[in-house]
């Protein structure tokens, strides 16, 4: 039975995943779990997770749920000597990977995402821009983590744990896309970024790269979307505790 991994490419997770799945050959099954008609809180998707959040990977009878639980499996379970740099055997090596990947959760990702739900996603529901005090809030938390990644997780190193390419530099870039596909240039006079973003993008392969981002990067059909399903009436609850 071929692994399967339940993913929408909307979410930065899911592209993680998908990319790392994609990058080092591991063979699964790609199946589509639609965030934006509210696919995850149907029945048939509540038997293969609980959670009901997306990336969730099922390999035979064992499923699992959280990217970062999904990524290290993968690479546990599939990697080989070349592919070592990944999650690395290397004790301090793979400390640095851990330590991003726990220091990221309520950084870059939390920052990334809130920019990105104010600037893509709160104007479809609520019709008119976030006020200007709570986006100039939210952008200071987003470039204080930028900041911190160039200067303490880089600390002009070609990747996180140097020469090689990790998860945790796969786990940074999709973060800093998600905002990045509202058109707001994170990569605009900040040379060291996007060096590294470039040699990231050369290591996964443009073409993959590209795939795996050309959802997000579309971010304009997404108010249709929500019109002609009904999501806008779903989610403005969840937006009014977000200025209450």
């Amino acid at each position: 039975m071929p692994l399967e991994l339940y993913l929408d490419l909307h979410s930065q997770p899911c592209r993680s995943v998908f990319i790392f799945a994609k990058k080092t050959n591991i063979p699964f099954d790609f199946k589509f779990v639609n965030l934006a008609t509210g696919q995850q809180y149907g029945e048939d998707f509540g038997k293969i997770s609980v959670v009901r959040k997306v990336p969730v990977m099922r390999d035979g009878d064992f499923i699992l749920t959280e990217s970062v639980a999904i990524l290290k499996y993968l690479a546990e379970k599939f990697g080989t000597s070349d592919s070592d740099h990944w999650y690395p055997a290397d004790l301090q090596k793979r400390a640095r990977v851990n330590e991003y990947l726990s220091w990221q959760h309520a950084a870059m990702r939390a920052h990334g995402s809130k920019v990105f739900w104010f600037r893509a996603i709160v104007p479809i529901i609520t019709g008119s821009d976030v006020p200007k005090e709570k986006m100039d809030s939210a952008m200071e938390d987003l470039i204080l983590s930028l900041k911190v990644f160039e200067e303490k997780f880089l600390d002009d190193r070609p990747f996180i744990i140097g020469e090689k390419i990790s998860l945790a530099d796969l786990v940074a870039i999709v973060e800093i896309m998600q905002p990045v596909g509202t058109g707001l240039d994170l990569f605009e006079n900040r040379p060291t970024l996007g060096a590294w973003r470039d040699r990231v993008k050369m290591e996964l392969g443009e073409a993959l790269f590209d795939e795996a981002h050309k959802t997000i990067m579309d971010v304009a059909s997404l108010p249709q979307t929500f019109e002609n399903n009904g999501m806008l009436e779903f989610l403005k609850p969840k937006i009014q505790k977000m200025f209450n």
